[in-house]
């Protein structure tokens, strides 16, 4: 299990519980009574935890997915791939530490692996922008992306970013041009394209590696077309009603579900994915297999037409239109 460093407010009942429970463990009672109270324990924390991560609200859904212990794509590489190669470098410009890819293997399939990165360390953080990708990350991406094309390999996505960086640094590099050519390049690419949001799943940021034939994302993970800060920003004015605008952009997996924008969401283990690493990547392993299983099967031209009209369809809606007042309704001729 991983070891949890940082607690969120709404965690303390069952840190306070698992310490009573710790307290009474290290006292080694052997009378039966003894026992009985620790199992008894033992299955009130498994209820408290059930009942709170139950009860979510978006906006502590987000302090979930921002979790420092939470795992990233870096542990995912050592828990869910074997032979994991990386590659690096746009041939352009430089290699954006943002954004990790390369060949890896999963069960009996050779894939591409593409992810943000937002480092473990103070020190990885900021050599990584926090997981806020660069032009160069993007078009690193894209280039592993085409390798992965040309020799029939699926690629696999997983996005954690709080949003592409907005330094003048990247504007000048074509950060908006750079992310619609990646989602136009990922709308044709004729292989299999999974994508999951395993923590944050920001902007254009995002959604720069986030076109495929499947998207899913983790039960705690959250997917937005902008952070609930920067959304209060624009619309409070401050940030400090982030809550309220987190509640208001329907960002959870729940959400995102019913309004067809995710195909699939991997539920996590008991108390998040921050609580057991290993846990958490078994889940994701079975998916991404059971996954492949499926888009593989698939003829290509049919699978790039599916994931074409996937797109296309999302956000369509039917209105009503305005019945006629009775005095307007003309009398048929006669």
């Amino acid at each position: 299990m991983a070891k949890v460093h940082h607690r969120l407010a709404f965690e303390r009942p069952i840190y306070e519980l698992e310490a009573r429970l710790e307290k009474l463990e290290a006292a080694g009672g052997d009378s039966d009574e003894a026992h009985d109270e620790v199992r008894r324990l033992r299955r009130e924390l498994v209820d408290l935890t059930k009942k709170i991560y139950s009860e979510l609200a978006p906006w502590e859904i987000v302090q979930v997915a921002r979790h420092e212990d939470r795992p990233q794509t870096a542990d995912y590489l050592d828990l869910v791939f074997e032979d994991f190669f990386e590659l690096h470098g746009d041939k352009s410009f430089g290699d954006d530490r943002a954004i990790r890819t390369g060949f890896a293997k999963i069960d009996t399939y050779k894939v591409m692996v593409v992810g943000h990165q937002k480092g473990q360390t103070l020190k990885e953080r900021n050599a990584c922008c926090f997981g806020c990708a660069h032009p160069e990350g993007y078009r690193k991406s894209m280039r592993k992306m085409k390798l992965a094309e040309k020799f029939g390999a699926p690629i696999i996505c997983f996005i954690d970013t709080p949003g592409a960086y907005p330094g003048i640094g990247a504007e000048e590099r074509g950060q908006a041009q750079v992310i619609a050519e990646s989602m136009f390049m990922m709308s044709r690419l004729r292989t299999p394209i999974i994508c999951l949001v395993i923590g944050e799943g920001g902007s254009g940021g995002a959604l720069g590696i986030g076109l495929g034939d499947r998207v899913a994302m983790l039960e705690h993970s959250y997917y937005s077309v902008i952070s609930p800060e920067g959304c209060a920003g624009i619309l409070w004015k401050s940030h400090t009603f982030a809550e309220q605008a987190a509640q208001a952009l329907r960002i959870t997996s729940k959400h995102l579900m019913g309004l067809g924008v995710v195909d699939d969401v991997v539920e996590e283990p008991l108390g998040g994915a921050h609580r057991d690493h290993h846990q958490m990547a078994g889940r994701i392993k079975m998916f991404l297999i059971k996954t492949l299983r499926e888009l593989c099967d698939i003829p290509m031209d049919q699978l790039v037409d599916e994931r074409y009209q996937k797109f296309r369809n999302m956000g369509v809606f039917l209105e009503q239109l305005e019945q006629p007042a009775e005095s307007e309704v003309t009398a048929p001729a006669p």
